[in-house]
């Protein structure tokens, strides 16, 4: 896929793996749109790389429809990559033995699952009216995560939302082929986050010795490179690409 002239949207992207993701494409030519709650981050972020920012929740249609709105004044939306997402502890039985937390497993898949509907549905749309280049019309990348397989104790929702994610990919990938749209995941292991910030750099080399090899956290860069490639190979099509090192996560 051809970026010069194109536009692309990335959710989550004014920090982390979003951030990382919008400066690849970026360079790569297209005009890159910055969807993200953080208003000041995303603002002088999307100036830093040229490219422009919108504010909205991504389980929000009428957000994610003036992002999509605000990309196509700057080219045709080729390029969607879906980093939005948030994590949270709910547990079945709380300690004091009180049942799991209802409201809050739905809020967090309701923004991690719904949420990537939501923006695959609306940016497909978009894409659909899209002139074929090269026989493709858009390219989608959504996040899920290694919890999809090995969620940890805690992990439910957000388990339970990444799974979803790995399970629309291949359905949506066929939904959309007479479209001329690919749909691809990434699930990405343990990696150098703003959410691993707060923690100590001993409990950060821990984590990181974890992985197999490299014996570290991977870096926002290699999930952009990631990315970057899912977009530019048109042979790539309804997968979903562990990125983590060979790490199997333990229960805790």
């Amino acid at each position: 896929m051809n970026l010069d002239a194109a536009s692309a949207l990335v959710t989550g992207g004014a920090s982390g793996l979003g951030a990382a993701t919008a400066r690849r494409l970026a360079k790569a030519g297209a005009h890159v749109v910055v969807l993200d709650l953080n208003a000041d981050l995303g603002a002088s972020f999307a100036d830093e790389i040229g490219g422009s920012y919108a504010h909205g929740d991504v389980t929000d249609p009428d957000a994610v429809g003036a992002a999509l709105d605000l990309a196509e004044q700057h080219g045709p939306l080729r390029v969607l990559v879906h980093c939005a997402g948030k994590g949270g502890t709910v547990r079945l039985v709380n300690r004091d033995g009180t049942p799991g937390d209802l409201d809050l497993y739905r809020q967090l898949v309701d923004i991690n699952l719904v949420g990537t509907f939501n923006c695959l549905r609306l940016a497909a749309a978009r894409m659909a009216a899209n002139e074929p280049l090269e026989g493709e019309r858009g390219v989608c990348v959504l996040t899920a995560s290694v919890a999809a397989w090995e969620g940890q104790v805690g992990q439910i929702p957000y388990a339970s939302a990444k799974a979803g994610v790995v399970g629309m990919t291949l359905v949506a990938a066929r939904d959309l082929a007479s479209k001329g749209i690919r749909v691809n995941t990434i699930a990405p292991g343990i990696f150098d986050t703003p959410i691993l910030a707060r923690f100590s750099q001993e409990v950060r080399d821990g984590l990181g010795a974890q992985v197999p090899n490299p014996a570290r956290l991977g870096q926002p860069d290699e999930f952009a490179m990631m990315a970057q490639q899912v977009v530019e190979n048109p042979y790539l099509n309804g997968e979903t690409i562990r990125l983590d090192g060979a790490v199997r996560m333990s229960p805790r």
